[in-house]
C-alpha cells in the first residue's frame, strides 16, 4: 500500500481531535467524498435479513478516532427469539488468521526469524518437500523436489504450495487421508502429518489458501516455547482488552453464542445447539491458527482499531507502524497469475495475512472501498476491513454459510454509498 495512506491519516487524525457534529443521521466527511448515513445502513441491514439472506446481522464503524455507527437487525437465534445484540459471540472463522499473523510477526519484530528464511529451519519435518507433478501415461502419480523451500514469507502470503481437501489431484487425496486439521491432535502433529502430503506446485508460484496459517501458529509456539493459543492471550489479546475472544470459551459465555445457520435450498437451516462448544474446541486438542477464534463486535474492533493505528491502541503498543504496513503491503510477485478466487474480492493482492486493495473499484459489482485498505472475512459471512485512506475500519458479523459475498457488497456499499470510487484524487 502506499505511504501516502498512512501519511493521510495522521493528517486527518490529527485535524479531527475533537468529535465531529452529526446531523439527521450522518456522519458528513466532506474531504473523503462519502457521508456515513445511518439511514442508507440500517435500510441495508434490515434488507440482508428481509431477503433471507441471513437471520441476523450487525456492524460497528469507527472514524477518525470514534466510534460513528452501530447496528444490528435480525435474530442471532431465531428459534429462541435471541436478538442480535452488541454483545453476541460469533464465530469468526478465517478473520483469526490475522491474529495469528500479528502474532508471528511480533517475533519477527524480536530477531527471531526472518521472512525468507526456510521453514525447516525450525520445523525440519518441512524439509525436502516433493511436489506433485502430473501422471505418466499410465496414469501413475508422478513426484519431484520442491524447486526450493517454504519460506515463511510464503506462509503468511499463501504461496507455500500446500494442497486442501478433496479428490482433485493425488496431494488432495493425500491431504484428505493425513488429516493433518483434525481436532483430536495438536498443532506438532498437524506439522507432521501435512509435512507428510507432496505440495500442490513449487513454492512462491501460485496463490493457493490454505493450511498455511496453522503452520504460522506452530511457529509461534516453536519460536516463544508457549502453547499457540496462550502466546495470543498473553500478547494480543489481554493487553488489547478483547475479553470475549477466545478458542475456548467459558459455558458462561454460551448463552451469548449466535446460531449458525447454512442455506439449504434457499432457506436458513439452524445447524443444531452443540455448534458452539464444537467450534471453540473446548472439548478437543487442536488451537488452530488458521480460524477457530469466536469473539464480538467491540472485541475485534479493538483489535482493528490497533491495525488502523499502526499498531497502537490505548496506548499500547502491539507491533511496530512499520511492521503493519509491512502486513499490508502487497506480498505478490506480479508472475503469480493462478491466484485462486482471490480476484472475486476485486482489485487486490496479498500481503501478510490480509487482502490488499491495489486500486479502486472498476465495476459496480466491485465491493466499494478506497485504495490501500487491507481486510479479510471469514466462513460464515463476517468482515473487517482497515482503510488508512479515511482513517476508518468496520466490523460486520453474520452466521450464514456458505459464504455470502452479497452481503459484503452491500454492506460496503451502505458505508461508502453505491458510487464511491475511493478519495478525492486516488
Amino acid at each position: 500500500m502506499g505511504t501516502r495512506h498512512w501519511i493521510a491519516v495522521g493528517a486527518i487524525a490529527l485535524a479531527t481531535t475533537a468529535p465531529v457534529p452529526a446531523r439527521a443521521g450522518e456522519a458528513t466527511e466532506a474531504a473523503t467524498g462519502f457521508s456515513i448515513s445511518r439511514t442508507r445502513i440500517d435500510a441495508a441491514l434490515e434488507k440482508m435479513v428481509r431477503d433471507g439472506r441471513a437471520a441476523g446481522v450487525s456492524v460497528l464503524l469507527w472514524k477518525d478516532g470514534r466510534e460513528v455507527y452501530f447496528g444490528k437487525s435480525g435474530q442471532a437465534d431465531r428459534e429462541n427469539g435471541m436478538p442480535m445484540a452488541r454483545d453476541t459471540i460469533v464465530q469468526i472463522y478465517s478473520m483469526t488468521k490475522p491474529v495469528t499473523g500479528v502474532a508471528l510477526m511480533q517475533l519477527w519484530e524480536q530477531g527471531r526469524f526472518g521472512l525468507d528464511d526456510p521453514v525447516a529451519r525450525y520445523l525440519p519435518e518441512f524439509a525436502n518437500m516433493q511436489v506433485y507433478a502430473g501422471k505418466d501415461a499410465n496414469g501413475v502419480a508422478q513426484y519431484r523436489p520442491a524447486s526450493r523451500p517454504i519460506s515463511i514469507r510464503d506462509l503468511m502470503r499463501h504461496t507455500a504450495g500446500f494442497a486442501g481437501e478433496g479428490n482433485e489431484t493425488p496431494a488432495h487425496e493425500a491431504f484428505t487421508l493425513a488429516k493433518p486439521s483434525a481436532l483430536d491432535h495438536d498443532l506438532a502433529e498437524l506439522g507432521r502429518r501435512l509435512a507428510r502430503v507432496s505440495l500442490l506446485h513449487d513454492p512462491g508460484e501460485r496463490w493457493v489458501y490454505g493450511i498455511s496459517v496453522d503452520v504460522q501458529a506452530l511457529l509461534v509456539e516453536k519460536l516463544s516455547g508457549q502453547p499457540y493459543a496462550a502466546y495470543v492471550q498473553q500478547h494480543i489479546l489481554a493487553p488489547l482488552r478483547m475479553r470475549d475472544t477466545a478458542w475456548r470459551q467459558p459455558d458462561a459465555n454460551l448463552a451469548r453464542f449466535a446460531a449458525l445457520y447454512k442455506r439449504r435450498d434457499g432457506k436458513l437451516e439452524r445447524t443444531g445447539d452443540a455448534a458452539a462448544r464444537t467450534l471453540n474446541f473446548n472439548d478437543n486438542r487442536l488451537t488452530p491458527g488458521a480460524y477457530g477464534l469466536a469473539s464480538t463486535l467491540d472485541d475485534y474492533m479493538r483489535f482493528a482499531r490497533m491495525l488502523l493505528g499502526r499498531g497502537e491502541l490505548d496506548g499500547v503498543r502491539i507491533l511496530k507502524p512499520s511492521t503493519v504496513e509491512l502486513m499490508a503491503t502487497d506480498q505478490l510477485d506480479p508472475q503469480v497469475k493462478d491466484r485462486q478466487w482471490l480476484p472475486g474480492k476485486g482489485s487486490v493482492g496479498f500481503g501478510f495475512d490480509f487482502a490488499v486493495r491495489k486500486s479502486a473499484p472498476q465495476t459496480a459489482a466491485e465491493n466499494r472501498g478506497a485504495t490501500g485498505e487491507f481486510f479479510w472475512d471469514g466462513a460464515a459471512s463476517t468482515l473487517f476491513w482497515v482503510d488508512p485512506a479515511n482513517n476508518l475500519t468496520a466490523v460486520y458479523f453474520a452466521q450464514v454459510m456458505p459464504f455470502d459475498g452479497t452481503l459484503h457488497h452491500d454492506i460496503r456499499e451502505a458505508v461508502y454509498g453505491p458510487d464511491y470510487l475511493g478519495p478525492p484524487g486516488d
